[in-house]
């Protein structure tokens, strides 16, 4: 199914979302640079390419929503209102960090703000999001949970488990394929038969919306349509988001595996934001104070990060459940 297209948001919204996918995609680019200057430990995976999914989705979420993320969730977790400092702060292991630096890239937490956490686990917040969305049924809350994973997930075993359940159930859960058909380094034609995502979710059942992920203006109205489903108590949605990665799985990938003509095609027709400023008609001073505004906001959080509180070495032992 596709949703209905009959409402369109109005300009100022959608340069509203503009600026917070530029805010995003600056971050993202100057991890990628701190991380190769050597000031970041560990894997990073980042979301270029995907913006358009994590602000069109997470600006749909009301207060008292949760939603859970994967090992790609920096955006996820900045589109729903952590602040930037705070996610750099956790990415250079610091106090200040959104999990106070025991997390990284990888586990970013902030339950305030509804973030559950991202998962290093492919397809590791599925369960807990159908768990979250039964806790809002028993106790008859009007809250919705909604989970984050791509494409390679949906061959997982807990994939099946959770949706299963949550449409068994009929639980207010959200589920959220963002699709780049990769599954790290894999090509879909050689692990999916079946490319076409939501039939995963029909065999359950479960109400299904298919968008183009690379429209933010698609993906905000799909969301708001599959979030008043679900709270409404017609049961759980499944939300294919066809999307794009234009970058490596991780900060480093060669990708071999990848056509390099294609991704410099996908790089000038796919980019979530330059085909947005291009529809809005964007000035050169708009666009410019735009990005001037971003990129600010990313050096501000280095800056942040970097001036931040090392953690003390006896701190690695807390929250370690220890029997004696």
């Amino acid at each position: 199914m596709t949703p209905a297209d009959a409402q369109r948001l109005p300009r100022e919204e959608l340069v509203a979302f503009l600026a917070e996918m530029l805010v995003i995609r600056r971050f993202e680019e100057t991890v990628e640079e701190r991380f190769r200057a050597g000031e970041l430990a560990g894997f990073l995976h980042v979301c270029i390419g995907q913006e358009a999914v994590a602000v069109g989705v997470c600006r749909a979420l009301r207060d008292g929503d949760v939603m859970a993320s994967t090992h790609r969730a920096h955006g996820h977790v900045i589109a729903n209102g952590t602040s930037p400092n705070a996610v750099m702060a956790e990415l250079y292991g610091k106090l200040e960090g959104c999990s106070h630096g025991y997390g990284g890239s990888m586990h970013l937490y902030d339950v305030a703000r509804g973030t559950m956490g991202a998962n290093a686990v492919v397809g590791g917040g599925l369960p807990a999001t159908v768990g979250a969305a039964l806790a809002f049924q028993m106790h008859r809350e009007p809250r919705v949970a909604l989970a984050f994973f791509g494409d390679g997930a949906t061959n997982i075993g807990t994939f099946h488990e959770s949706l299963n359940l949550a449409q068994l159930w009929r639980v207010p859960a959200v589920f959220v394929c963002e699709n780049n058909r990769w599954s790290e380094s894999t090509p879909q034609s050689q692990h999916q038969p079946i490319t076409d995502l939501t039939q995963r979710a029909v065999a359950f059942g479960m109400h299904a919306l298919h968008v183009d992920g690379q429209d933010v203006e698609s993906v905000h109205l799909a969301a708001l349509e599959a979030l008043e489903h679900a709270r409404s108590g017609r049961g759980p949605v499944f939300l294919l988001c066809e999307t794009e990665r234009l970058t490596g799985h991780y900060i480093g990938d060669a990708q071999v595996y990848r056509d390099k003509d294609e991704l410099k095609r996908l790089r000038q027709t796919r980019d979530p934001i330059t085909n947005l400023r291009a529809r809005l008609e964007l000035s050169d001073e708009e666009w410019n104070r735009l990005d001037t505004e971003a990129r600010q906001v990313a050096d501000t959080a280095v800056d942040f990060a970097k001036a931040g509180t090392d953690p003390a070495p006896t701190d690695a032992l807390n929250n370690v459940y220890n029997e004696t």
